[in-house]
């Protein structure tokens, strides 16, 4: 392949011939907000809390500040060339047709996974309004909700994650609000414990369960952070890229400190680490306390709003990602086609049947929790997997356009020493998910996975050339 600058190879058109960019600044706000605020912050905190205790505070700035250089290196090589319509077209252009098809179906499965994970939250969400509620009832009705939502155009489907991402950041406003009048005035929980900002050390420190702990706390943290990438998908349908994207991603780090530290910091505040149930939402469980008879229901259908979203952004994820591998021969032709709104139904179609599966590791898994553990560890190291490939190939696009990365008015802060420094956390993240039975179960089957799919990749690979080889010797 050329590494010229003028290197006109085909890529990006494909992926958003089609596609009508009718997203606007405002629905990449916040869909970029949503995908930073994801389920494992609502279902998966009180865990990461009970595995860490308030170092858990400084998992989530760590990985908010790792993810913050990831987003800047798929930023500046999204806007390097406005024909790239996802980064799925960045993979394939620096990496090879191979690796982008590997990357394509792997980021497929990723929301794939992810989605049945926000189902199976969801499932937990309604049984605590319904105990006795059959779960293929909420997977049933979620999947029926999701397609629906997503077979209308992109703008209604902008709309309607713009409108869930709002209610999230409305209830963690408020939860930091309300907490905030808790710790004033003292309010004491049912343990007799009074809310104080020395709770967050005074039960023990700030690494009460020490190194492994605060390591441990990573494996569900990271799943919070998966959809981060999202805006990196709707680039072909955004109006604007130029303007949206940068302000999307350079309004990560407030994000983080705002939604996830000050967040769990007034959390852990109002009821020490040692203390909230790792089984509950700790959202639910501190807007309970008020004493307000329907601020625990409240709050729950605002956690079960988030997870719907989560869900609906990764159907949506899924649809474009299975269009464009269609569009590109690594998918059936089938799944190429647009409905009369411009959305890829087929491609929709069959992601909203694969969450349907979330019933029936229900059925055979011990608990929720458990369940949801197994499959967000699989869905955050297929993620992981996405990333680093976005990041190699930022090295491959510095390497051979020099010119455009000195030249960009948006370039990944460090360069090159922070793709690689990012590359290493993430081989650090991998080694500490090892070190748990649970989200060891998801690594091993994403590994299966990455072997699997890139032995189909190999293999279509080879083919293909054989073919044209052929074709030429007969011409």
């Amino acid at each position: 392949m050329s590494t010229s600058e003028d290197d006109e190879q085909s890529f990006g058109d494909a992926s958003g011939r089609e596609l009508q960019r009718n997203l606007t600044n405002r629905h990449i706000q916040l869909i970029a907000i949503g995908g930073a605020i994801g389920t494992g912050l609502f279902m998966g905190s009180g865990k990461t809390i009970a595995t860490a205790g308030p170092s858990i505070l400084l998992v989530y700035l760590i990985i908010g500040s790792a993810l913050f250089l990831f987003m800047r290196a798929m930023g500046e090589i999204l806007l390097s060339d406005k024909r790239y319509g996802t980064f799925a077209d960045i993979i394939r252009h620096f990496l090879g047709p191979t690796m982008g098809f590997v990357m394509g179906w792997t980021y497929w499965l990723c929301w794939v996974v992810t989605g049945i994970a926000d189902v199976v939250a969801i499932t937990g969400y309604v049984r605590f309004w319904f105990p006795n509620l059959s779960a293929w009832i909420p997977v049933l009705a979620t999947a029926l909700l999701l397609f629906t939502l997503n077979a209308m155009t992109v703008k209604a489907f902008g709309e309607t994650e713009f409108w869930f991402a709002m209610i999230k950041i409305v209830a963690i406003i408020a939860l930091i609000v309300v907490g905030v009048v808790m710790i004033a005035i003292g309010m004491r929980d049912s343990n007799g414990t009074a809310a104080a900002v020395s709770n967050l050390w005074s039960h023990g420190g700030l690494f009460p369960t020490g190194l492994s702990g605060f390591l441990g706390g990573f494996q569900i943290a990271v799943f919070a952070f998966v959809g981060i990438e999202l805006v990196g998908t709707t680039v072909a349908e955004t109006s604007n890229p130029t303007q949206t994207l940068p302000k999307a991603i350079n309004s990560i780090p407030v994000r983080v400190v705002l939604f996830y530290i000050c967040s769990l910091a007034v959390i852990m505040m109002v009821t020490p680490w040692d203390q909230i149930d790792k089984t509950q939402s700790p959202f639910v469980t501190m807007f309970s306390m008020t004493g307000l008879g329907a601020a625990a229901s409240l709050v729950n259908l605002v956690v079960l709003t988030s997870a719907a979203s989560s869900a609906n952004s990764g159907i949506y994820s899924t649809s474009r990602m299975l269009f464009s591998l269609s569009l590109q021969g690594d998918a059936a032709p089938f799944f190429g086609r647009l409905s009369k709104h411009h959305v890829p139904q087929n491609a929709l179609f069959l992601s909203c049947v694969f969450l349907l599966s979330a019933a029936v590791l229900l059925a055979f898994g011990d608990s929720i929790l458990s369940v949801f553990t197994v499959v967000t560890s699989m869905s955050a190291t297929l993620f992981m997997v996405v990333w680093v490939l976005i990041v190699i190939a930022y090295l491959f696009y510095v390497r051979r356009y020099p010119n455009k990365h000195r030249s960009s008015t948006f370039q990944l802060p460090g360069g090159v020493f922070s793709a690689w420094l990012f590359i290493a956390f993430i081989a650090a993240v991998v080694v500490v998910l090892s070190l748990d039975m649970e989200s060891l179960q998801g690594l091993l089957m994403s590994a299966a996975w990455m072997v699997g799919i890139t032995v189909v990749g190999v293999i279509r690979r080879h083919r293909s050339l054989v073919r044209r080889g052929r074709t030429s010797l007969s011409a």
